[in-house]
């Protein structure tokens, strides 16, 4: 979450994405909070949301139709996890997703 925060603080999520953070815990999400991190990913308009299995088992909140793509922070991938069998997951870490988040295409993180 560091990591995001560090990335899309003073950012604006690029036009036409779906930027959706969801802390792992209770307790990150309250340090979050403490922190201001949500406020910092709200401000860049990303959607932010309590702890949940949403979107990383294709439940809810941002789940994949036909031909679109995802880049996830998640630890598994396989056909249709996120939603339709014929979108797209690409897994990636923190650093590459919020990057991407700003960038509106898959990019490499580089630190300032």
């Amino acid at each position: 979450m560091e990591a995001a925060y560090k990335i899309l603080c003073g950012n604006k999520v690029a036009d036409g994405v779906r930027c959706i953070i969801i802390p792992g815990t209770m307790q990150i999400l309250r340090e979050c909070v403490e922190r201001g991190y949500y406020t910092a990913f709200i401000d860049a308009g990303a959607v932010v949301s309590t702890p949940t299995c949403g979107p990383c088992l294709g439940g809810y909140m941002g789940i994949l139709a036909a031909g679109e793509r995802c880049l996830a922070t998640t630890n598994r991938n396989f056909v249709g996890r996120m939603g339709h069998v014929d979108s797209e997951v690409y897994l990636a870490s923190p650093h590459t997703a919020a990057a991407t988040a700003i960038a509106g295409y898959i990019t490499e993180y580089k630190e300032a």
